[in-house]
């Protein structure tokens, strides 16, 4: 098909999320066809983005900025954390608009198969936040796996005696889901996170 290089890129295509080495055979056609105003943009975006990017050094964000632009936003609730897995997941609440706080990313989850300790995890800046009075509230947004619940379970811990409220996200049935389709674990958690009407 191609020389070693054009071999390359469509190979590190094809391990981007979404990608397959179809896709990015295509992606790869594209951006070789039009240089100037496809594959140059791209290569100096990133270029960019590697110089620029760093993880914020209160929350954990993606930004070009430390503290990042979430974290010097005035507008924000100083006194509500979201603590998430990932910076996707902090990306995913954002996109939704439905946290008017601030947020703290623990780069993963606690996992005994994984060999994934406390220390492994962003914790100490998330409890040097709470001892020193930034939040009343710390809401737990943490995936609905064993592991986010032993990870949720830790902070829990941690985090008791502390003057805050401590908080999770509901799990149960999704809007527009179909009780005859849900697995059993959804089901339980939905009848047990059950509210008035």
């Amino acid at each position: 098909m191609g020389g070693p290089e054009i071999e390359q890129l469509i190979s590190l295509f094809a391990r981007l999320p979404g990608f397959g080495p179809r896709s990015a055979r295509r992606v790869v056609l594209r951006l070789l066809q039009q240089p100037e105003t496809r594959l140059v943009p791209l290569m100096r975006a990133l270029e960019a983005a590697n110089s620029a990017v760093r993880l914020c050094g209160r929350c954990g964000n993606l930004d070009s900025v430390s503290p990042c632009t979430l974290c010097r936003d005035p507008d924000r609730d100083t006194g509500l954390i979201c603590v998430v897995e990932t910076v996707a997941d902090l990306w995913a609440l954002e996109r939704a608009g439905v946290n008017p706080g601030r947020y703290h990313v623990l780069g993963g989850v606690l996992s005994a198969l994984s060999g994934v300790t406390p220390e492994a995890l962003n914790l100490t800046t998330l409890f040097t936040r709470v001892t020193e009075g930034e939040a009343r509230e710390v809401v737990l947004a943490l995936p609905a796996t064993v592991d986010g619940a032993t990870t949720a379970h830790y902070l829990t811990e941690q985090l008791r005696g502390h003057d805050i409220r401590l908080t999770q996200l509901s799990q149960g049935v999704p809007i527009g889901g179909s009780l005859e389709t849900l697995d059993d674990g959804t089901l339980a958690a939905a009848l047990r996170a059950r509210h008035a009407v």
